[in-house]
This record gives C-alpha cells, sequence and structure tokens, in this order.
C-alpha cells in the first residue's frame, strides 16, 4: 500500500513559534498515523510584536497586515523543509500541507474569523500543494473555527471503554469530549496560557513564566478570582470559542480596577493561574461530567504550578499529559 503523506504547519495563539510535522496516515502498524518527523521555528520578536499589535485595531493595518502575512509564509516554508528534512522525506512525497494561518481577529457569532497567511506564498517556497482557509469554511458552515481538533484527538487517543477528554492548553485553552460511544465534541473554555504570558511579560520581562515558577510564589486572591469568573463567556454553553482579541491585558486590567486591586503582581500571576484551571474544570463537570482520564496537551502541560492545580479542581479523576 503506497504511504500517505501530509505536512502541517502551525502557529498558535501563545505566539511563541511556528510548528511543522510530517505524518504518515498509512502507517504498517494499523494506527491512525505515525509522526515522522518535526521541527520548530522561533518567531522574530519583531514579527510576534506586530502580529499583537494587529489584534487591535490601528494605523495602516492592511498593508501591515500583508507584510506580516508574506513573512509568516516564509517561517512557515522554512518550518515544513526543516521537517521534511527531520522526516528524510523528499517534497513529492508529500501529498499537502495544511497551513491554517495566524489568527488576528475571531467574530464567528457575526460570521467571519481573520487568519494572515499566504498560502500561495508557501506553496512557491515549499513547493508542495497547500490547503488554507478551512476555518473560515467551518464558520460559514456555522461552527467555531477548530473542525480538525475534535476529529483528530477522536482517530488517536479515543478509548472504547474510558470516557477521556483532551485539554489542550494554548494560549485559549480548549477541550474535546471522547466518550466511548456517541458524540464527540469539542469547544474553547477560556484563557489558558494567554494572560498568564501577557502578565508576565508585563511585569517580568520574561514572554511566559516557566514552568509556573513565579505564580508559584504568589498567593490565589479568592475575591480577585470571582471577579474575573464573572466574565459572561465562561457560563455560556457550548458551542463557543474565543481569542486574544476578548482575553487580553485591557480585559485583564479593566477588571483590575474595577476590583481596587493593590496587591502584588506574582498574586495576579497565581490567581489567573487558578482562573484557568477552574474554567477548564468547570466546563469538564458541566459538559463531560462521566470522564474519568483527563488528558493535557499544549504548552500548558509544561507549567508545573497549572498541571498541580488541575489534579487538584479535578480529583479524583486521572489528569496526565498526552504525552
Amino acid at each position: 500500500m503506497a504511504r500517505e503523506l501530509f505536512a502541517g504547519v502551525m502557529s498558535g495563539t501563545s505566539l511563541d513559534g511556528v510548528d511543522a510535522v510530517v505524518a504518515d496516515f498509512s502507517p504498517a502498524n494499523g494506527a491512525a498515523c505515525a509522526t515522522l518527523g518535526a521541527a520548530h521555528v522561533g518567531l522574530p520578536t519583531m514579527l510576534r510584536d506586530e502580529l499583537l499589535a494587529l489584534q487591535t485595531p490601528g494605523a495602516n493595518e492592511l498593508a501591515r497586515a500583508g507584510s506580516a502575512a508574506n513573512m509568516l509564509a516564509e517561517l512557515y516554508a522554512d518550518a515544513i523543509r526543516r521537517a521534511l528534512a527531520n522526516a528524510k522525506v523528499d517534497r513529492p512525497q508529500v501529498i499537502a500541507v495544511g497551513v491554517h494561518g495566524q489568527t488576528l481577529r475571531h467574530r464567528p457569532e457575526r460570521g467571519w474569523t481573520l487568519q494572515r497567511n499566504n498560502p500561495a506564498r508557501v506553496a512557491e517556497r515549499s513547493e508542495i500543494a497547500v490547503i488554507a482557509d478551512f476555518r473560515s469554511r467551518d464558520v460559514a458552515a456555522g461552527g467555531q473555527v477548530a473542525p480538525l481538533v475534535p476529529a483528530f484527538h477522536a482517530a488517536l487517543i479515543r478509548s472504547k471503554t474510558r470516557h477521556r477528554v483532551i485539554v489542550n492548553v494554548g494560549g485559549i485553552a480548549n477541550i474535546t469530549d471522547l466518550p466511548p460511544a456517541g458524540a464527540i465534541s469539542g469547544f474553547d473554555t477560556g484563557p489558558g496560557n494567554a494572560l498568564l504570558d501577557l502578565w508576565c511579560a508585563r511585569n517580568r520581562g520574561d514572554p511566559f513564566d516557566a514552568g509556573g515558577a513565579w505564580a508559584a510564589t504568589g498567593q490565589v486572591d479568592v475575591a480577585l478570582l470571582t471577579a474575573l469568573l464573572a466574565e459572561p463567556f465562561f457560563s455560556a454553553q457550548p458551542p463557543k470559542s474565543t481569542h486574544r482579541d476578548k482575553f487580553n491585558l485591557t480585559w485583564l486590567e479593566e477588571r483590575l480596577a474595577a476590583a481596587g486591586w493593590k496587591g502584588e503582581a506574582d498574586d495576579v500571576q497565581a490567581t489567573l493561574v487558578a482562573l484557568t484551571a477552574r474554567t477548564i474544570a468547570d466546563a469538564i463537570r458541566k459538559q463531560a461530567s462521566q470522564a474519568v482520564d483527563i488528558l493535557i496537551c499544549g504548552g500548558g502541560a509544561r507549567n508545573v504550578t497549572l498541571m498541580k492545580t488541575l489534579m487538584r479542581e479535578l480529583a479524583p479523576r486521572r489528569v496526565a499529559t498526552t504525552a
């Protein structure tokens, strides 16, 4: 049987870089797919700052967004080339590469979502057919723009005997509910690392709180956590999705001001960890109450403080990483 090789490229909400993978969807071992090689390319600080700036209205947006898309396309193509080299796969062997682009604005309730990408440039640079803009098609069909994640989780991780939930803690956190039988579903629960990263950068100058070490020095402020949890998105019923254009520094600072916050910055960080964990746990309790296995992926799986908090929130369920 001929191998069915595809590549995929991802640059997520956390804006920590571009990841590419080469996968075989016809492995001889009978699995849904096998990873052949992967690569990571960091985002230049200038491009990261520009993509963050483009998430809010500003001057000369169209020209700036076009330039950013070209720079992203070059990084996407570079990541693809590196992944192919690591997989020891030649370009003609790959059927296609999926590249959804970088989300800048997200308004599914209004029928649109905006990803910056230049798929034609990626195709020219990589010399592979490119599939793109599938998020807009999902919105047009009434979806919330992450149509592939639940299907992928179901193909690789669904169990016939155990009710599992997969939690991706990227910039935004989302869950996939995988009951042993019946329909699967997925939706965003709220901020994952986005607020943690932004607050850490504002107060420490670091792009993220490595391992959650800084958060571990603070104390959760119950009153502040209650104020943050009052955000209507958290109590809204799925299907639902969100992005940085809601959960950003402005959102946080408005709530700190309303609460008259005068405490320590590390206490805010600790409270933001509690916010991420509580909103994930609440979503599971409400929408997947019978789940026994909670499997964490994304950058948040490396945040020791967050993982410990999730374990407490979700006890007695088994909490582990997808690794």
